[in-house]
C-alpha cells in the first residue's frame, strides 16, 4: 500500500472514529438520504454529520466508489444491459443517437465505456488531439 492509500484509510479510521459510526453505518445514512450527486451527499453529511470538507469529500469518494465497483452503478457489469436500462421505457427513442455519437466518437481513438445509472461516461488513457481527430 502506497502512501497515499495509507493516509486516505487513516482519514477513514479518523471518521469513523469521530463520528463513531461504522462505514456500513455511515454507507447506510448515504444510502436513507435518498442523495446520489457528489456534491450533494457531501453536504449532507457536512450539515447532518458535522463533518468537515475534506472528510465529508473523502466518504462520498469511498462511497460511490463502493457502489461501482466490479458492477457498474447499476448493478451489472455488462455495458450493453446498463445502456438498455438507460436508454428504456420514454428514453427508448434516445438510443439510436446515443449509437451515432459514439460512432463519432471513435474517431478521437480507443474510450472505456463505463455507463452508470442515468450517464455515460467515457474514459481515455491518452490525450487527446482535437485537430487530428476532424
Amino acid at each position: 500500500m502506497n502512501a497515499v492509500d495509507k493516509a486516505l484509510q487513516t482519514q477513514l479510521k479518523n471518521i469513523q472514529t469521530k463520528s463513531k459510526k461504522s462505514l456500513d453505518q455511515l454507507y447506510a445514512i448515504i444510502r436513507k438520504s435518498g442523495l446520489i450527486k457528489h456534491g450533494e451527499i457531501r453536504d449532507m453529511l457536512k450539515r447532518d454529520m458535522g463533518l468537515g470538507h475534506g472528510d465529508a469529500n473523502t466518504l462520498v469518494h469511498f462511497y460511490l466508489k463502493s457502489q461501482t465497483e466490479g458492477a457498474g452503478e447499476s448493478g451489472s457489469s455488462d455495458p450493453d444491459k446498463v445502456l438498455g436500462e438507460i436508454y428504456s421505457g420514454p428514453k427508448e427513442h434516445l438510443r439510436p443517437i446515443h449509437e451515432k455519437l459514439m460512432a463519432g466518437i471513435k474517431k478521437f481513438g480507443n474510450f472505456e465505456i463505463a455507463p452508470k445509472k442515468a450517464y455515460v461516461s467515457l474514459v481515455s488513457g491518452q490525450e487527446i488531439d482535437l485537430a487530428a481527430a476532424e
